[in-house]
């Protein structure tokens, strides 16, 4: 009995699979949200049996997805591969961040996958496209500026864009990183309202200003900064490590000091429109505001500015 269940479930939730990438290929005005939902059949399915039953569904998605569409393989790949990530972490009965930080591991496989199978099936090098697709930018931006008689600001403007795009380039893993980190959260916040709703259980992410990463997050931030200080190549792989950990690790940070004012406003019962502000002040005027609120998550972490207020309290 319990076989023929988890055949049946395995076989809708396959359906459901394949009528969300028919959404995201033929239907232009939601084909968005069918990307967003594709890897929550893989996470409600392996949730409930598990990863090994769950290789099963995987493999004749991959199949399936074969006959159907080869060039949607690598979608597949990475929706399958994130899915499973996110519903083994729950199965096991991990905390929310701990399934997060799954999740989001599973997602950067499935994009590295993307990467791998653009070039070698489709001879596709997304990195050369990119900058194609920049370069073609550029070009029409100075022939636009050239038409309003200001060709003697292209040539500067055009050096600018290039060690913008060079810079884009050499982020690109951290671009990786939070495209997967992104992904992960979408599918799991989903998957947890899919599987409250049809189990009736009580999954969800702890309140945002519980959020709290390990100190040791500040040592790999300042060791990557101290790297930064030495004359290194900017062409080189150790230049773009150093880059790559430093805006990651400072976007960690970051994310703690927008923590602790949400755990500060609500220590305080200050209204929660105040830490939202604050957020839609640093998008706004990130140059200004954003090194302010990272200092804050680096003093949270190091200094434990939360247990300090705990004590006080009581």
């Amino acid at each position: 009995m319990n076989q023929s269940k988890k055949i049946t479930d395995g076989a809708v939730s396959l359906a459901i699979f394949m009528g969300l990438m028919l959404i995201a290929i033929f239907v232009p005005i939601i084909s968005i949200v069918g990307l967003i939902l594709l890897p929550v059949p893989f996470v409600f399915f392996t949730s409930r049996y598990g990863f090994k039953s769950s290789l099963l569904m995987f493999a004749v998605a991959l199949l399936l997805t074969t006959l159907f569409a080869v060039f949607l393989l690598p979608f597949t790949i990475l929706m399958g591969l994130g899915g499973l990530a996110v519903g083994s972490a729950i199965h096991k009965g991990l905390s929310a961040y701990e399934t997060w930080a799954r999740g989001t591991l599973g997602f950067v496989i499935g994009l590295l996958f993307v990467f791998v199978f653009s070039q070698l099936l489709f001879s596709i090098n997304l990195v050369e496209e990119f900058e194609m697709i920049v370069s073609e930018s550029m070009e029409m931006s100075s022939s636009f500026m050239e038409q309003f008689g200001v060709a003697e600001q292209t040539e500067g403007l055009e050096e600018l864009l290039q060690l913008q795009i060079d810079l884009l380039i050499d982020l690109l893993p951290v671009g990786v990183a939070l495209t997967a980190i992104v992904l992960a959260f979408l599918s799991q916040w989903i998957g947890y309202k899919f599987i409250n709703r049809i189990e009736k259980k009580q999954l969800r992410f702890p309140p945002f200003r519980n959020l709290r990463f390990p100190s040791s997050l500040i040592w790999v931030y300042f060791f990557a900064l101290l790297l930064s200080f030495f004359n290194l190549d900017p062409s080189g792989i150790y230049f773009m490590a150093v880059q790559n950990i430093l805006v990651l690790t400072g976007l960690l940070m970051a994310l703690q000091g927008f923590s602790f004012i949400f755990f500060y406003a609500h220590h305080k019962k200050i209204s929660k429109f105040i830490p939202i502000l604050i957020i839609v002040l640093t998008i706004l005027f990130p140059t200004f505001l954003l090194y302010f609120v990272r200092i804050l998550g680096i003093i949270d972490i190091g200094f434990r500015l939360r247990d300090r207020l705990g004590s006080e309290k009581k």
